[in-house]
Formats: structure tokens, C-alpha cells, sequence
């Protein structure tokens, strides 16, 4: 079996295209086990995993449960709020406690940008990333992609626009690292205070308007306002920032070509995006969720086997 670069998931950053081609080539063959009768294989039966999320999830960490238990692992599930964790040494403690029960691999989410990268200094287990404070979220990056290669063919020269909140957003950083290491064109589009200033050393398009945006892309990836990360009003309201930023059904007519939309979820409906758009023949939405649970099955699957022997 092909290997995987890193003994780790810490971020798109530290992975490089033929690590993502083989997630992907991974994901495939996953993908035919969860859409069959008898959806779990025996991959994992040795492994043990901890879920720990530090920051309420829903989605991703029942993805990931899922995943998991497709592949045949054995799975501890923590979870705290983030103010029981304030310290670096309270973080080591609590993961070494859980590892003190054979624990092989942590999936871990976490507020602070980083934390997994201390992690992976200070304990053997290896360490996936589930969303670090508004840094990464690599596995929704991967999900993403994998879902344009789908529907599309290639992500290759496809042009991404991502819409809305890229300055609180750790899904947006990732996929434009994502998209770019496989060959995209990637443009950011929002309010200008919801723009990060360093955006353009990413070397990424800017655009304020949106129906320019969709002019120019084939896809667009409508992010939610992450209003609990907001310490300041960014715009006036969110009805001002849907009638500049949300995308309906009238937009995408008015187009003279077919985009496909996404969404990494939750959904405001009527903020970002209506129901009209969000439910329509436009959006891969339902297909990114489903294609989650087969790329986390890909990315665990490939670094168990760097240790165990999986085959």
C-alpha cells in the first residue's frame, strides 16, 4: 500500500498533493463500502481512537464517530467546553490520562490555534485535526475537494470562489490551501471587514461583489457568519449582509452558466444562503456530508497503516 507523508493530520499545510491524491484514491474504494449492504470492514478492529473536542460539535464529530466505527475501531468519546481547558499542561494531562488506556490515535478539536501541533510534541499518539480555533479544519478541506473532484472530474483548473466570513473561518484557510495544491484557481469573496489582511499573500483573488464572484467561478462555497467568534459588529445586520452577500435562486438564473454550490454547514438559511438555492440541483451539500465520512475513513485508514501494519 501507498504511504502517507505525515505521521499526522495537523493541517493542509503540512501535506503535500500526492498525500491528498491518495486520500482521495482511498476515499474511493470507502466510498463503495458505506453505500453497500454491509457497511463496515474490518480495517481498524485493533485501533483504538479518541474523539476529544474541546468546542461543541456536532457534525464533524459524528463523522468522524461514524467513520470510525465503519473502519471497525474502538472509540473512547471526551468532551468538554472550552473553559475547563485553559492551560497547555491541563491539555497534556487530559490526553494523557486518556492515552494511559492504550489509546492509539486522538481526533481532537480545540479553540486554540495550534494546540495540535504542541500535542504531537508531547505525546506518541498519533494526532488528527478537527478544527483548531480559526486556524485549520483539514479534514473538511479534504471532504471539499474530494467532492469538486466528484462532481466535476478534476479540481485542476477549476475556479473556487468562497463566500462570506473568511476571517473567523478555519474551513476557508484550508481550502484554499486545499484547492491550490491541487491546481485551483481560488478567489475569496465578503465585506471587507470580514476579509483577513493577510489574504493576499495566499495568493488568492479578492472580490466584493458577489455577483461578480459567480461570474467568474464554477463553484462557490457559501460559508456561515461564525457569529460566536465575533467579539465586534463586523456589519450592521444580518439582513444587510444577506441582501449583499446571500445567494438566491434569482442569482444563479441570471447566470449565462451552471455553478455548483456548497456548503460546509450548518446552514443559515435566508442568511448565506435561502433553502431555494440550498435544496435546488445546484448544491453538492448532502454529497459533502456523505463524502465526509468516507474521507475520514480514508485519512485514519492511511495513518493507522503507517504504524500498525494495516493492510
Amino acid at each position: 500500500m501507498s504511504s502517507i507523508s505525515t505521521r499526522h493530520l495537523l493541517g493542509i499545510k503540512q501535506i503535500n498533493e500526492k498525500d491528498i491524491q491518495l486520500i482521495f484514491e482511498t476515499a474511493d474504494n470507502f466510498k463503495t463500502v458505506i453505500n453497500r449492504p454491509i457497511k463496515k470492514v474490518p480495517s481498524l478492529r485493533d485501533i483504538t481512537i479518541a474523539n476529544l473536542f474541546f468546542e461543541n460539535s456536532t457534525r464533524t464529530r459524528v463523522s468522524f464517530e461514524l467513520a470510525e466505527k465503519r473502519l471497525s475501531a474502538d472509540v473512547v468519546n471526551f468532551s468538554s467546553s472550552s473553559s475547563s481547558v485553559s492551560k497547555g499542561e491541563t491539555l497534556i494531562d487530559t490526553v494523557k490520562n486518556i492515552l494511559s488506556m492504550k489509546v492509539d490515535m486522538v481526533v481532537m478539536r480545540h479553540p486554540k490555534p495550534g494546540a495540535h501541533m504542541f500535542l504531537s510534541k508531547h505525546i506518541d499518539a498519533q494526532i488528527i485535526n478537527a478544527g483548531d480555533g480559526t486556524h485549520e479544519h483539514p479534514t473538511q478541506a479534504l471532504l471539499d475537494a474530494y467532492s469538486i473532484r466528484e462532481k466535476l472530474g478534476d479540481v485542476a483548473g477549476k475556479k473556487v470562489v468562497i463566500v462570506g466570513d473568511i476571517l473567523h473561518s478555519r474551513v476557508a484557510l484550508s481550502n484554499i490551501l486545499c484547492l491550490q495544491k491541487l491546481g485551483a484557481e481560488v478567489m475569496v469573496c465578503g465585506p471587507t471587514t470580514l476579509i483577513p489582511k493577510y489574504i493576499h499573500e495566499l495568493g488568492v483573488k479578492v472580490e466584493y461583489n458577489l455577483q461578480k464572484a459567480l461570474n467568474w467561478c464554477d463553484v462557490a462555497n457559501m460559508l456561515r457568519i461564525q457569529l460566536e467568534r465575533q467579539d465586534i459588529k463586523y456589519f450592521p445586520s444580518l439582513r444587510e449582509y444577506s441582501l449583499q452577500y446571500g445567494l438566491t435562486l434569482d442569482m444563479l438564473n441570471s447566470l449565462n452558466k451552471e455553478i455548483t454550490i456548497m456548503h460546509p454547514g450548518p446552514i443559515n438559511r435566508g442568511v448565506e444562503i435561502t433553502s431555494e438555492v440550498a435544496d435546488s440541483e445546484h448544491s453538492i451539500i448532502l454529497q459533502q456530508v456523505e463524502n465526509g465520512v468516507a474521507v475520514r475513513m480514508a485519512v485514519m485508514y492511511l495513518l493507522a497503516g503507517q504504524v500498525s501494519g494495516v493492510q
